[in-house]
């Protein structure tokens, strides 16, 4: 009987470490913000819902995206690949869009998130010289980040244009 005990015990810590290796997904339904692993770098949505901040949970480093109303993680599809360095998020009013220097042949890009479509926009694009801390509008249009294209840190704006869909609040009008 000593024996069936042991053995069950140790198919249950075996069980249990098994459990614990499974990085596929963070909790679903309301989970803490804080936790054991490294969180950095947060960034506060313009309404003051979300926080995106860069974590190692899941077993890899990749950018999150906190709800504070629902207290609960926000999915955020074709986001962190496994073969890219996701650094320094920066987010819009409702976090609908999300700006992050991203790194996967050795060079930093900087990269925009749609929440809604769920598409991945590299804004700098045959940019010379580096990037890095990009900050985004509120409203989205814009993205300063700096950049050593003339041999120091400078800072510089890229405006995505007038025909974007701008994140703006419920009820906002069109014409502000």
């Amino acid at each position: 009987m000593r024996r069936f005990s042991f053995y069950c015990a140790l198919i249950g810590a075996v069980a249990s470490l098994l459990a614990g290796c499974d990085r596929s997904t963070l909790p679903m339904g309301p989970a803490p913000l804080n936790s054991r692993y490294k969180d950095e770098q947060p960034a506060i949505s313009g309404n003051g819902r979300f926080v995106a901040f860069v974590s190692n949970r899941d077993g890899k480093r990749q950018i999150l995206l906190y709800d504070l109303q629902l207290r609960q993680f926000v999915d955020l599809p074709r986001l962190n690949r496994r073969d890219t360095i996701a650094e320094n998020p920066s987010i819009s009013y409702t976090a609908r869009y999300l700006v992050y220097v991203a790194s996967d042949r050795g060079r930093p890009e900087i990269e925009l998130y749609d929440r809604i479509t769920g598409r991945v926009e590299v804004l700098t694009t045959g940019y010379r010289g580096w990037v890095r801390s990009p900050s985004i509008s509120p409203d989205g249009r814009l993205v300063a980040f700096e950049t050593d294209r003339r041999g120091q840190w400078d800072v510089e704006i890229l405006d995505r244009g007038p025909n974007i869909e701008l994140d703006r609040p419920d009820g906002f009008p069109l014409g502000q």
